[in-house]
């Protein structure tokens, strides 16, 4: 395991630090090495299943990044990440990040690798795992077409959203529900990718909250979840709030990149784009809602088959206790 957080980390360094284009793909090919053995590591039909899928698709996404580079070297002579200026290369590696990230089009891999892999290695897969894409993203946004930017991002809040509403698994939710947060980032890359770091944070800090308060509870399902309100009611109770601002509701966290982010689309004249990505963020609500009654507001009206849960005494561990403290008050910040 040390090794393997190690080269996680050591890839993320280097892609994010790197001016070159094969140091970043360098970077990006150690990840996902690292990540392979912890999405396998339970030897389940379904893991390895999942960690074919996740090799598969970011093996081609890597040849892509290359692929772009290469043109790009050929037709100016220079490797640097920033001075991408060909609009072939560009076009490529547009959509080898959309695969990286599991953006619409790409998306199919995601819920179904997030579905294979245990909680803790499906945090990394949607936090860590999606910090070098976006990277490189942030260098190379100037002179990526915005058109096709905001298209995908269009599309990916609306599939994120559509595709959720009827998922019992927890772990297919958040992979949805990431899905539509890529689709708010890309949306506003080529405008101000400060603020796509800046929702990239929040989302990452709200995700790690409620990943990790699943993780405690041990909960897969939806069904599970309903019986786990005996188990820690102040936790649950909080989850509550976390599912909330990660579906953007005003007083908490998540509203404060959705606002800006919507902020920043009117000041550039973008109005269609801004409605209709709010109008989709409502989709996501649907579900974030449905995981949050689930969790707090409503006893089962039948009787489960599931045993209720003991109530447990051991304390909260406190990284669960700052993140979601941080995942719902931080909103004065803007």
């Amino acid at each position: 395991k040390l090794i393997f957080t190690t080269s996680l980390l050591l890839g993320t360094t280097i892609t994010i630090s790197s001016n070159h284009w094969i140091m970043a793909w360098a970077g990006l090919e150690i990840n996902t090495l690292a990540i392979l053995p912890l999405i396998s590591k339970s030897h389940h039909p379904r893991a390895i299943e999942a960690a074919t899928k996740y090799f598969l698709t970011q093996a081609a996404a890597s040849a892509l990044v290359l692929f772009s580079s290469m043109t790009n070297a050929w037709h100016t002579g220079q490797w640097d990440i920033t001075q991408l200026t060909h609009p072939t290369s560009c076009l490529i590696l547009t959509s080898a990040i959309a695969m990286k990230l599991g953006l619409v089009p790409f998306h199919f891999w995601f819920p179904e690798v997030l579905q294979g892999s245990p909680l803790t290695t499906g945090l990394l897969l949607s936090t860590v795992m999606k910090f070098p894409p976006i990277t490189l993203f942030f260098m190379t946004s100037p002179s990526l077409n915005q058109t096709l930017l905001v298209l995908m991002a269009i599309l990916s809040a609306a599939l994120g959203g559509w595709m959720g509403l009827n998922q019992t698994q927890i772990r297919k939710i958040l992979a949805f529900s990431s899905i539509s947060h890529l689709g708010w980032m890309t949306i506003i890359i080529s405008y101000s990718p400060k603020l796509t770091l800046l929702n990239f944070y929040l989302y990452t800090l709200m995700t790690a909250a409620v990943f990790l308060t699943l993780n405690s509870f041990k909960t897969l399902k939806l069904s599970t979840l309903m019986t786990t309100w005996t188990k820690t009611p102040a936790l649950s109770a909080m989850l509550f709030l976390t599912l909330l601002s990660l579906a953007g509701l005003p007083p908490l966290t998540g509203f404060l990149p959705k606002w800006l982010i919507i902020q920043e689309l009117t000041k550039q004249d973008m109005i269609t784009a801004a409605v209709t990505i709010s109008m989709l963020s409502l989709l996501g609500l649907f579900f974030y809602l449905r995981l949050a009654y689930c969790a707090t507001i409503t006893l089962p009206p039948h009787t489960t088959n599931h045993m209720k849960q003991w109530r447990t005494n051991k304390p909260v561990s406190a990284m669960i206790a700052i993140l979601i403290t941080m995942s719902t008050m931080l909103l004065p910040i803007s």
